[in-house]
């Protein structure tokens, strides 16, 4: 048996699970892992500038490729604690991630030593499992545990802290005959899905929504595929946003509060039966219970057996991964339609079509300062239908989810339920690191894009090109707009006026001088005509230098954006347009 530090059976173990690529910041505590990683190589570093940052890098490398699992890895103290926003957002939406932490020695753990902080605590409401490893025989375990929890059921996020004095001791370890623990994945049964089935049949109106968990699950071909033989429209929520084409005939459109379309909040309420898939009900999408439930039946499919009935009581729940539950879907489905036992239910479909093709929201604006909906519409225009777009919150992010078109899985990365500011930046980094392949747009407001955009230095440093839409209107836009209800307009202004550019007048922040400062490039746009050439310009600097390039469009300060607190009663600040069909 070869004997090794127990940091470097750790690196090996680190590249036996798939993992070649990791964001950190190194610390005293942490040094062994760095010592160890370069001793064993085959693992890549991009050193970010914030360790919340390195966290977010990992949640945006996972996401943007199946069967990617994020590292992150930063020293004892601050930095675990700087990593909580990152275990946060990753459990939130199901996203797993390892952090690993470095500790102070075991010894030293009681006298409140420099930087020692009981972080396996702290991070234990946010993360999937967390664990201080006390015995350096124990770490090989720890790791091969860790990523088969993140794996297994319902995929998330697991931090591991390591004493320094752990990590430097030498124990047994044979790195050839390590292997991977298998992954758990709940199976439903033929009974279960054939019943799901029945009552979906028996319905009149129905539809599917599909959530992340079809995109966690690699599940996308099959949704679309069972869709299609059973004919009965999707909705997709804002995580499962690309699960089925945008352009797809049975594509209903996005429901909910904010980030929906007209037509799809009008087909879900016209619906009679949801059969909901690898979802949660989460509240921006369905409002009140009440409403969204009214008059309809539901069977829900979820990985995770406390989701079932967490929001409200489906008529039937199965527990369920969703690869395998659509697997068994199509096969039962397609022997029903063999025996004629399928309505097609041509008009329920054609009337979903009839919405989207007609229930829309005006995008062409010519006003100056520019009007965010013509932003994403000219985007539409510009960019391929294999763009993969990267956002977190805000109102720039719900009128992307409003006029954008999303084709592909994974090409819809967006925090959905945590949402914190400045997630952008470094998530759009780790996706584009995951898939160089694919093209990358991001898309910030200017406080979201201004809370982590140090980490555009990464970007330039290790040479990670992509495309950041920044839209400015100098407000914290969709806290204004919330306090409308207030009667208030207060706290939310980012306008002043900067004495170092007095042609941004009000519009405060230099974003550019402050994006070629970070080894960037940037590109300013002031009116609708020039949007294209914007992009266009943008494109031509990234590839030129391979670098990011930040797309600055000074917006209105004031844009109302659609949203409200029910599926039916939606306020349409703005120009809608009902087209005759």
């Amino acid at each position: 048996m070869a004997k090794m530090r127990a940091i470097e059976a750790a690196v090996h173990i680190l590249s036996k699970e798939g993992v070649d690529t990791v964001f950190g910041v190194p610390g005293a505590a942490i040094n062994p892992l760095y010592a160890a990683m370069k001793k064993i190589g085959g693992i890549r570093h991009l050193l970010a500038r914030h360790v919340e940052g390195a966290s977010h890098m990992a949640e945006g490398y996972t996401r943007a490729r199946a069967g990617n699992i994020g590292v992150c890895i930063g020293t004892s103290g601050p930095a675990g604690t700087d990593m909580i926003t990152g275990l946060y957002s990753a459990a939130a939406d199901s996203i797993p991630i390892l952090c690993i932490t470095g500790q102070a020695p075991r010894s030293r753990l009681h006298k409140e030593d420099f930087q020692a902080v009981d972080i396996k605590e702290i991070a234990r409401p946010v993360a999937k499992w967390t664990t201080t490893v006390m015995e350096p025989a124990q770490l090989p375990g720890a790791l091969q545990q860790a990523f088969h929890l993140m794996r297994s059921g319902r995929p998330g996020p697991v931090l591991l802290d390591l004493p320094f004095d752990v990590q430097m001791a030498e124990i047994d370890f044979d790195p050839e005959t390590y292997q991977p623990l298998a992954v758990f994945k709940p199976t439903a049964s033929r009974a279960q899905l054939e019943k799901a089935l029945s009552m979906l049949l028996e319905a009149e109106r129905p539809l599917i929504v599909a959530g992340g968990g079809v995109i966690n699950a690699n599940a996308s071909t099959l949704l679309t595929t069972f869709a299609e033989i059973v004919q009965v429209p999707v909705i997709p929520t804002l995580m499962g946003w690309g699960c089925i084409p945008d352009d797809h005939p049975l594509m209903a459109g996005m429901a909910g509060l904010q980030t929906s379309h007209r037509y799809g909040n009008a087909s879900l309420l016209a619906a009679d039966f949801v059969l909901g898939i690898g979802n949660r009900w989460a509240n921006r999408h369905t409002g009140s219970v009440d409403v969204y439930t009214a008059g309809r039946k539901f069977v829900h499919i979820d990985i995770e057996p406390t989701q079932i009935g967490r929001v409200f009581a489906p008529d039937y729940g199965i527990v369920s991964d969703a690869a395998s539950a659509l697997s068994l879907l199509i096969d039962i489905a397609r022997e029903w339609q063999e025996q004629g036992r399928l309505p097609t239910r041509p008009q329920w479909r054609d009337a979903c079509q009839r919405r989207k093709s007609s229930m829309l929201r005006r995008s062409d604006h010519g006003n100056v300062p520019i009007k965010p909906m013509r932003v994403y519409e000219e985007m539409n225009r510009f960019f391929g239908k294999n763009t993969r777009y990267v956002s977190t919150i805000g109102l720039s992010q719900i009128a992307a989810a409003q006029f954008l078109h999303v084709y592909h899985p994974r090409n819809w990365i967006n925090c959905g339920q945590a949402g914190p500011l400045g997630w952008t930046i470094p998530a759009a980094i780790g996706a584009k690191v995951a898939d160089p392949s694919t093209a990358v747009v991001a898309i910030s407001g200017d406080y979201d894009f201004q809370f982590m955009l140090e980490e555009l230095a990464v970007g330039a440093q290790f040479r990670v090109p992509y495309i950041h839409v920044l839209v400015n209107n100098s407000y914290l836009g969709l806290i204004r707009q919330a306090q409308r209800q207030f009667d208030i307009d207060y706290c939310v202004q980012l306008s002043f006026e900067n004495i170092n550019a007095p042609e941004l007048g009000s519009y405060g922040v230099d974003h550019v001088r402050v994006v070629e400062g970070l080894g960037c490039k940037a590109v300013r746009v002031r009116e609708p005509a020039q949007l294209a050439s914007g992009l266009a310009e943008a494109q031509r600097l990234m590839e030129q230098h391979a670098v990011p390039v930040v797309v600055e469009v000074i917006l209105e300060r004031v844009t109302n954006i659609a949203m409200g607190a029910e599926i039916n009663a939606i306020n349409e600040f703005e120009d809608i347009i009902d087209l005759p069909v």
